[in-house]
């Protein structure tokens, strides 16, 4: 934690972060445009944030663009601000929700665990209904199956086909929300899941794309809780009370 909190000290730093908030996926040159200082400048406070695990990047042919990643500033607010300001914590619960016009999103975590653990809490439905809103996953995951989330007992609330199936190490999904009109009006989008392990962790890292230009941010936006849950659920063997991170059960 204490790379993010020196990472967001620095005022440049903030304000990078801003800019990608505003428009997600931007070169060097892009961002550097935007700031009176150096391109070696803007370099040095991007390494920054990218030690802070608050910028992601990803090469796109000859351009390496960078997105902003919550899920820290997620695990900042689960462990200090949801705790002593419970009544108001839903209005600080994702950054990522009111991002605009977003393409691809790139959400990453460090969880100490180990790529066959990690991936067991991904694709078990028991598991996976203590960190994600309460809502169990079925599939029988091969190539080609289906999968379907919904609550115990209840409607269904989302469901897709399982890409590629590669454990423990990658899982690629179609996904359909299904738990409102608006929703299910943005159609199928296709949701990655890598794992890497790093020492005596794993590095995941979840790709939600092939969203439309202006798709719903209710698509994406809870990523972040998602991913918190998981860690926590993990390392603690606890679950998070958070407003909303169990709304399902």
């Amino acid at each position: 934690m204490d790379a993010v909190f020196k990472a967001l000290a620095d005022a440049t730093r903030r304000d990078l972060l801003d800019e990608l908030f505003r428009n997600d996926g931007q070169t060097l040159h892009a961002l550097g445009a935007r700031f009176e200082m150096t391109r070696y400048g803007v370099m040095k406070h991007l390494k920054v944030l990218e030690d802070a695990g608050l910028v992601v990047t990803r090469r796109r042919g000859r351009e390496k663009l960078h997105f902003l990643n919550p899920v820290p500033i997620r695990l900042v607010h689960d462990r200090w601000v949801s705790k002593y300001a419970e009544p108001w914590a839903a209005g600080l619960s994702d950054l990522k929700t009111r991002l605009e016009s977003p393409m691809e999103k790139i959400f990453e975590i460090y969880i100490k665990t180990t790529p066959e653990r990690l991936w067991e809490a991904i694709t078990d439905g028991e598991i996976r209904s203590k960190y994600q809103f309460g809502s169990v996953i079925t599939s029988d995951w091969t190539p080609g199956s289906r999968f379907q989330m919904a609550p115990k007992g209840g409607e269904p609330l989302g469901e897709g086909e399982n890409l590629e199936v590669d454990p423990p190490r990658r899982l690629v999904q179609s996904m359909r929300a299904l738990w409102g009109e608006d929703v299910k009006a943005e159609g199928t989008s296709r949701v990655t899941w890598e794992i890497e392990p790093v020492g005596d962790s794993c590095r995941l890292t979840i790709t939600h794309d092939q969203l439309r230009e202006g798709a719903n941010d209710q698509l994406y936006g809870g990523w972040s809780m998602i991913l918190s849950g998981l860690k926590t659920w993990l390392e603690t063997g606890e679950l998070l009370t958070t407003p909303g991170s169990l709304m399902y059960t």
